[in-house]
């Protein structure tokens, strides 16, 4: 195998991955048991802000909750553009409507 390439794991895969080492308290048994690179769960736990406290959401919560503030920083991002193109616009239509 290419020493480049790096392997792809899916959200289900890293959300899992998660779960498991918060059930063995421990990010070095979950990487063990699942084969993969030392740190490789512990980023994953930063990418989702995930926490092994008890009391705290699942990975699953955490990750659907990740995904829909992108979403919604996107859709944010898409209103701006939207309402700027309208203020200018309404602008460009007013001064045609004084000549």
């Amino acid at each position: 195998m290419d020493p480049q390439a790096r392997k792809r794991y899916t959200k289900e895969f890293q959300v899992e991955a998660l779960e498991l080492a918060k059930a063995l308290g421990s990010f070095a048994k979950a990487e063990q048991q699942l084969g993969l690179t030392d740190g490789l769960i512990y980023s994953w736990k930063k990418k989702y802000n995930f926490s092994f406290d008890s009391k705290t959401k699942g990975a699953q919560q955490v990750v659907a909750e990740t995904d829909e503030v992108k979403r919604l920083r996107k859709e944010i991002e898409e209103l701006k553009k939207t309402n700027y193109i309208l203020k200018k616009a309404a602008a460009f239509f007013s001064q045609d409507h004084l000549k």
